[in-house]
Order: structure tokens, then C-alpha cells, then sequence
């Protein structure tokens, strides 16, 4: 942004910052003084050290439907705590004007990053200053949808038995989403005959911050249920203990592999695609088995339980 000072940087004062996020919110997006006129986001991270939720107003800049935001701080020698936290956590909260909508936050690599980048420096030349200070390479983050191609609901949602399905669905959605994304990188390489060099032999950011986010999803639902929809429903079926104990076990199974799959994503690059590709299929194995299981069982149990709740004691089923 070609302004005098940018709300992302770090040596703007905390009280600074939740003005401008006051006045954004106070009048749709709408934002005065030294950003008038400009185009401005909140962008809500989760901490990735804390796990609480950070606002930070940024500039960014629209391309063929996604919304584009830099990771400058004015050209400073780090990146800036939001950039660390959007690859910790890859779902993030942005609000555009009076919209409020979930995002998957994917940093560009390569010559797409590159193509982006002067795409935005056309449009905010700004950038092209920040980038000139500083000898570390800016990140280029595209915001785009949360929800995986295709996905549709199954429908409009009246109970929590359509609530459950609905996350399924989901889940399901994006597990094939990451699988064919992966499938589709390594026959590449595998099919490359030249010229030029082959795809890179670790996995993109865009399937990291995928898988990255349905495991974290995955987690939210399997915990929410072990907390709160379990509980709520062996209280009225207490015959049932037995079968919400296989339930839980089979959590417990899709846990590990959750686990192994998140310790392949820990580093940016994806330094084993072969293992994380065995452990997609692994997952894909269990989780269908498991979810499939868990349908036959509770479905019935929640087609009279109306959704939303009624009351603020509801038992999430969210995927979060």
C-alpha cells in the first residue's frame, strides 16, 4: 500500500492497530485518516504457538477471485507473527467490508509466486519498495476458499443427524481433495520426460496447507464428539456404551495416523511425499470405515434432535 504507514507493521503500537480494526468493523470496512480509500482486510489467525486468535488488518490485492495479501512489514528482516501463524494453522477468518467469511491461506511458490507478486506491485507499487529493503524473499499468501472443489452440502440442515452428515460430507471432501492433489503431483514427476526440470520432489504448499487443515478440522470434530455429543447421547441410551467405546477407539486409531501425518507437515516443504501418500491412504481407509460405522449408529439416535439447538447447551458438531 503506498501509504505513509501500513497496519502490519510490527513497530506500530498494539492500541494503533485495534483502531483501525474498531473502525473497520464499526462501519463496514470503511476506514479513515491515513487509509482512506484503500482496500483493507481483517485477516484472524490462530496463534501458533498460543492457539488464540490474532486480528491484523492488512492491505491486498484481488486476482481471478482470490484475495492476495503480502507478507512485507514494510520490508523488515522477519516475516510477521500473522505469516508464522497461517502456516501453523491454514484456516483463517477474513472480513471484507461487511462480509465475514473462512479462507485457506496458501503462500504462491515458484513462478506463480513470482507472477503474482508483480501483479500486486502494478496494481500497490508499494510492495516493490518493502521487497527492495529487506534480502529475504516476501511472502506471497492467496486467500481462497476453505471448502475443497466441488463440495456441496447435503442440504438444508433441520437436525443434528443432517448436522453430523453435513461434517462428514465435508471431511470426506476434503480427504479426497488432498489425495488427488498429491496423486496428481507425484505422476507428474513420474511422467516427466524433459525438457526443463521435473516438479520439485516434496510436496507444494497448497497440499501442505490443505492437509494441514483438514487435520486440524478432523481433530476439532473428533474431540467435539468425544466431549459433547457422546456424553449427550449415552445419557439416553445408556445400553449403548459398548458401541460409543468402539467409537472412541476407532478416534483413537485415526488419531495416530492424524499424528503422523501432521509430523510430515511440520516443515514447509514436504520432505517425504511417498509417506505422506502412505499415510493418506492409511487414513482414507480408517476414517471411511469409521465414519460409515458412526452413521449407521447415530444417525437414527439424532433424526429428532432439531438443528440449530434451541438453547445455548446444544452439543457441538461443527467442524469448526
Amino acid at each position: 500500500m503506498p501509504h505513509p504507514t501500513h497496519p502490519e507493521d510490527t513497530t506500530v503500537p498494539t492500541s494503533f492497530n485495534q483502531s483501525v480494526i474498531d473502525e473497520f468493523r464499526a462501519h463496514d470496512g470503511r476506514v479513515g485518516g491515513p487509509f482512506e480509500g484503500a482496500d483493507l482486510l481483517l485477516l484472524t489467525t490462530t496463534g501458533a504457538r498460543s492457539g488464540t486468535p490474532h486480528t491484523t488488518p492488512l492491505g491486498y490485492v484481488r486476482h481471478e477471485g482470490a484475495l492476495i495479501v503480502i507478507a512485507s512489514d514494510l520490508g523488515s528482516p522477519h516475516h510477521p507473527d500473522w505469516y508464522h501463524n497461517l502456516l501453523a494453522h491454514p484456516q483463517v477468518r477474513v472480513e471484507l467490508g461487511a462480509d465475514t467469511f473462512e479462507a485457506l491461506a496458501v503462500p504462491a511458490e515458484g513462478a506463480r509466486r513470482e507472477a503474482l507478486f508483480a501483479h500486486v506491485v502494478k496494481a500497490e507499487p508499494g510492495y516493490g519498495d518493502h521487497q527492495a529493503r529487506t534480502a529475504r524473499t516476501l511472502p506471497v499468501v492467496v486467500l481462497g476458499p476453505a471448502e475443497p472443489d466441488g463440495w456441496r452440502s447435503p442440504g438444508e440442515v433441520r437436525t443434528l443427524a443432517g448436522k453430523l452428515l453435513e461434517v462428514h460430507t465435508w471431511l470426506r471432501a476434503q480427504l479426497r481433495h488432498v489425495s488427488a492433489e498429491t496423486e496428481a503431483h507425484l505422476a507428474a514427476r513420474a511422467a516427466h520426460t524433459g525438457p526443463g526440470e521435473p516438479p520439485a520432489p516434496g510436496l507444494g504448499l497448497q497440499i501442505r496447507q490443505r492437509c494441514l487443515a483438514f487435520c486440524q478440522s478432523l481433530e476439532f470434530h473428533h474431540t467435539s464428539e468425544d466431549a459433547h455429543l457422546f456424553p449427550g447421547i449415552a445419557a439416553h441410551h445408556p445400553h449403548l456404551a459398548d458401541t460409543f467405546e468402539r467409537l472412541r477407539e476407532e478416534h483413537r486409531t485415526v488419531a495416530r495416523i492424524q499424528s503422523e501425518l501432521v509430523d510430515l507437515l511440520g516443515r514447509v516443504a514436504i520432505a517425504e511425499p511417498e509417506r505422506l501418500r502412505a499415510g493418506l491412504r492409511r487414513m482414507t481407509e480408517e476414517l471411511t470405515a469409521h465414519l460409515d460405522h458412526e452413521e449407521r449408529t447415530l444417525l437414527p439416535l439424532l433424526e429428532e434432535v432439531p438443528w440449530p439447538p434451541a438453547g445455548p447447551a446444544g452439543p457441538p458438531a461443527g467442524r469448526g
